[in-house]
């Protein structure tokens, strides 16, 4: 049910590593079963202020994704990304959003 979809102009070497690292970071900031966590990275061109310089934007979904979690999930997010890919957490916006179990589809039904 969570989902995070991280762009980034930054050079990803292992993307698929970085994947699995971000879906670590949902699944234990969440406290949800890493099973239901999807995650993508896509390496695309991006400004940011005006410059070319390694920026990311993360979406996180996720259903029941409370205000009281956001703080860490950001700190544990922007650390992630600096320290695997090199962009600075004030060069990464996250955005995030609690959806609702009817509003979420999985197989063949909803949450």
């Amino acid at each position: 049910m969570p989902y995070c979809g991280l762009q980034t102009n930054a050079k990803v070497g292992d993307k698929e590593s970085l994947a699995k690292k971000l879906s670590t970071v949902v699944a234990q900031e969440l406290g949800k079963p890493e099973m239901y966590v999807m995650v993508s990275v896509e390496e695309k061109e991006m400004t940011f202020g005006g410059s070319t310089q390694p920026c990311a934007f993360v979406d996180l979904r996720s259903i029941g994704l409370t205000s009281s979690q956001t703080p860490k999930l950001s700190k544990a997010i922007c650390d992630l990304l600096e320290e695997e890919i090199g962009v600075k957490p004030d060069r990464t916006y996250i955005s995030f959003a609690d959806a609702k179990g009817y509003m979420w589809g999985w197989n063949g039904s909803t949450f």
